[in-house]
């Protein structure tokens, strides 16, 4: 990839007010530039927010993120980007797109990015990638007493509903690069919303299969929370039973209901009185490891709203927080350590002003140390509401973390 043309970061010890920082950084929107007979991102912004955003915006207390205490991790990042190349999987075609502020400087930027995708070695790494094993942070019964603490404090009223995480980290071996491990999660398991950003030492690898938010350029709106999930069956009858399962469990349809909720109320921050709709609700999505739960959510953004002002109303994402969101928020953070980029969101924001957002779920945080080795941290957890049994809820962060585990150590 070619380096951005301008980097933008609000680091955690930055005290620039975040919707200032994204307006400045969305500046160069255009909504006239907007062209429906291209792919969604033609070139402008791409960015990282981590869960600690969130509190920032809440105007909660945080902490800094680091993996195995190494260097604090920002929490965001922007990057500016005059060029890319969209592959279209379906119709098999590359498309590449350059902005300039002529003629001759965006055909320099599509010559750029095309170089760089045509020098851009193969990698021959697929199996053994971890050069020592996951350490599990959080231990079993440890996550068990919190689950079942939580479920205590949901019977006496404090809240509806909380996600709560644990964590795993470990490190690459000698010439693993977490390109190779987005590799290997593709070829194992693609997911609709999955992603990778490089940030210098620092790379986001990424198998989610939630959106966050959408933004198009005619203005509509579109979430899709995910609550609810059941590991895949060994045999075609059994994964069909555990998907009808899912479909049927009164915990799960509440749990996602509660969220459905949530982002209901999130979307009509910034839109167009009575044009929130659900226009999903409940359905069953199945992946290589899990079976879901997923709902959507539209509405039309309010005139004179845009890409930035939607973000900074609506994150962090109702389905990793809880419900009210912002005591999700605070327990969360009395239980877990700092999440940095789980739970967190890449995006991009167009040059015509339309967005699109993840939700990172599945996702590992990676940092290279001075030794050339990469350190990573994942994490995985799940909806705690009033009948949640902490053994089950323990066994789904293992359900969930089961591709990665399989990527990393097969």
């Amino acid at each position: 990839m070619t380096a951005p043309e301008a980097v933008a970061v609000v680091n955690y010890d930055d005290t620039r007010d975040v919707a200032a920082f994204l307006a400045d950084a969305t500046a160069f929107v255009n909504p006239e530039d907007a062209r429906e007979d291209l792919p969604p991102f033609t070139g402008g912004l791409v960015g990282m927010a981590s869960f600690e955003l969130g509190l920032r915006l809440e105007r909660m207390k945080r902490r800094p993120f680091r993996i195995e205490g190494r260097s604090t991790w920002p929490e965001l990042v922007v990057m500016r980007f005059p060029a890319v190349l969209a592959f279209d999987h379906h119709a098999g075609t590359l498309t590449a797109i350059g902005r300039g502020g002529n003629r001759a400087e965006a055909e320099a930027a599509v010559s750029a990015v095309v170089a760089a995708w045509q020098a851009t070695p193969v990698s021959d790494y697929t199996s053994h990638l971890l050069d020592v094993s996951l350490r599990l942070e959080t231990a079993d019964e440890v996550h068990e007493d919190k689950v079942a603490a939580l479920v205590r404090q949901i019977h006496a009223g404090d809240l509806f509903q909380a996600n709560l995480a644990r964590g795993w980290t470990g490190r690459l071996r000698a010439g693993v690069e977490p390109g190779d491990v987005m590799q290997a999660l593709q070829a194992a398991g693609p997911a609709p919303f999955g992603g990778f950003l490089r940030m210098g030492d620092r790379a986001i690898v990424s198998n989610s299969p939630e959106r966050f938010i959408r933004l198009g350029h005619d203005g509509v709106l579109e979430t899709r929370p995910i609550k609810g999930t059941r590991p895949r069956g060994a045999t075609a009858e059994k994964d069909k039973a555990l998907g009808r399962e899912l479909l049927a469990s009164p915990k799960d349809r509440a749990e996602n209901l509660m969220i459905v909720d949530l982002m209901r109320h999130d979307l009509s921050k910034v839109a167009q009185v009575g044009s929130v709709q659900v226009t999903a609700l409940h359905g069953l999505e199945s992946y290589p490891n899990v079976h879901h739960l997923v709902s959507a959510v539209t509405a039309q953004l309010e005139a004179g709203k845009t890409a930035a002002d939607v973000l900074c109303a609506t994150f962090p994402p109702g389905s990793i927080s809880g419900a009210p969101k912002v005591q999700a928020m605070k327990v969360i953070s009395e239980m877990e350590a700092a999440r940095g980029p789980y739970c967190g969101s890449l995006f991009f924001i167009d040059a015509g002003g339309a967005m699109d957002s993840n939700v990172l779920i599945r996702t590992l945080a990676c940092e290279h140390d001075d030794a050339g080795q990469w350190h990573i941290r994942a994490a995985a957890g799940g909806g705690i509401v009033a009948d949640s049994e902490p053994v089950a809820e323990r066994v789904e962060t293992e359900t969930k973390m089961s591709l990665i585990m399989k990527v990393l150590t097969t």
